[in-house]
């Protein structure tokens, strides 16, 4: 390191670590990574990639920040301001698109879930619930006034992981039963209607 910062041989292998981490423990889950299969991963010894982190826990932990304000960021584009159907409709397809584009952070972050979240636990009941609440309070609103049909906000929000994260999570089951090399081919489509109809204003 510099006193400016990291050479740019340092990031790139900073990135490199980040990076064949991400492969090991999206296939392998957090018990089942090593450092030492990162580090072969990654092509580097493993007291270099020590030299960047001191620990599996440290990597692990650096992996879920960045995924963690990747993955809110669909939430955070909704604008109570905008027009709500074009609003909601463009979360799903923003989260669609995570899924098509970053399927191991997915399995990443569904791992980490599954036990029970000890390393992002105080984030996932701190910061991503006041955003849920933020965009809840919106959406709320919009039923209220009838731009949407009446819904429960935070469950909304919650289908819509659970719809687009699965395509991700689960993509060897999509796979198998839609028999198709692309698993998210009319997904997009699909869920558009499903929440088109479930939010379109009642006469």
């Amino acid at each position: 390191m510099t006193e400016t910062g990291p050479s740019r041989i340092q990031s790139e292998k900073r990135a490199a670590i980040l990076g064949a981490a991400l492969e090991v423990f999206a296939a392998e889950g957090f018990r089942g990574a090593t450092l030492d299969r990162i580090a072969g991963e990654a092509g580097l010894s493993k007291p270099n990639l020590l030299y960047y982190f001191p620990s599996k826990e440290e990597v692990h932990e650096a992996l879920l920040s960045g995924l963690l304000d990747l993955w809110l960021a669909p939430l955070r584009r909704i604008d109570p301001d905008g027009e709500p159907m074009a609003e909601l409709l463009g979360y799903v397809r923003r989260k669609l698109a995570l899924s098509r584009s970053h399927p191991r952070e997915s399995r990443l972050f569904a791992n980490e879930i599954l036990q029970g979240a000890p390393r992002i636990g105080p984030t996932l009941s701190g910061a991503l619930r006041d955003l849920v609440e933020e965009k809840a309070q919106a959406i709320a609103a919009w039923a209220e006034t009838g731009a949407i049909a009446p819904v429960d906000p935070r469950h909304l929000i919650i289908s819509v992981w659970a719809l687009t994260q699965h395509y991700a999570d689960f993509d060897v089951q999509v796979r198998a039963v839609l028999g198709r090399d692309d698993p998210l081919d009319g997904a997009e489509a699909h869920l558009e209607m499903l929440f088109e109809r479930l939010l379109a204003p009642r006469a």
